[in-house]
């Protein structure tokens, strides 16, 4: 079965780049411009692990991991949080509205793919 990935991103660099990467991993890759297009995506897509940035127009990825976590549909599905921020304050929030992890851009591919790996097979 291939991984169905959805990517939020405000960056059409990075969503360039997400895409390759998860591509090249066999996933399947969709992508989204901010949390609202993310929020229209999933339904659409119904995606096995979601990857989200935090800082975003529209609505942010704290605001997008909150409302995926509000649809009971989507409660257990894995989120990776991939931002430039580090700061444990920050993590400690999108913990605590349900992020599965965090990754610190720029991100090595292979590590990201693992990541992807780990959480997608705990659903199973």
């Amino acid at each position: 079965m291939t991984l169905k990935v959805l990517a939020v991103d405000d960056s059409r660099t990075m969503r360039g780049m997400l895409a390759e990467v998860l591509a090249d991993a066999g996933f399947e890759p969709y992508l989204a411009e901010d949390g609202e297009d993310g929020l229209r995506r999933l339904s659409e897509v119904d995606p096995d692990v979601v990857i989200t940035d935090i800082n975003m127009p529209n609505l942010d990825g704290f605001g997008f991991i909150d409302a995926v976590r509000a649809d009971t549909r989507y409660r257990g599905l894995p989120i990776l949080v991939l931002t430039t921020e580090n700061a444990e304050p920050l993590k400690d929030r999108a913990r605590e509205a349900g992020a599965t992890g965090w990754i610190v851009k720029p991100f090595h591919d292979l590590k990201l793919v693992s990541a992807i790996r780990r959480v997608a097979a705990r659903q199973v």
